[in-house]
């Protein structure tokens, strides 16, 4: 099912300081799961509001998260490089 989406990213990459890419591991965040992190924490929606505002139920924006906040928490800790996916996985990175 396609959730609606209204922010890209402006990059798609965020990495540790001074390790070259090619040396580190990459997490791949999702787009809906951009989205659902910028809904809930930056805008401050509550996840309902959220849930509606990308087309889905509030259980799946609950997975959303959770997922999101997973993989941005093993980036950091363990000092992973984050790729962000377009709408759809891209081969061109």
């Amino acid at each position: 099912m396609r959730r609606f989406i209204q922010h890209t990213a402006p990059v798609r990459y965020f990495k540790p300081q001074g390790i070259p890419l090619r040396t580190i591991r990459s997490i791949e965040l999702t787009a809906e799961e951009l989205e659902a992190l910028r809904l809930k924490h930056m805008e401050g929606l509550e996840q309902q509001a959220c849930a509606e505002r990308m087309g889905t139920s509030q259980s799946t924006l609950q997975r959303i998260l959770s997922s999101a906040h997973t993989k941005v928490s093993t980036a950091l800790v363990e000092g992973c490089a984050i790729r962000i996916l377009g709408e759809e996985p891209d081969s061109d990175v």
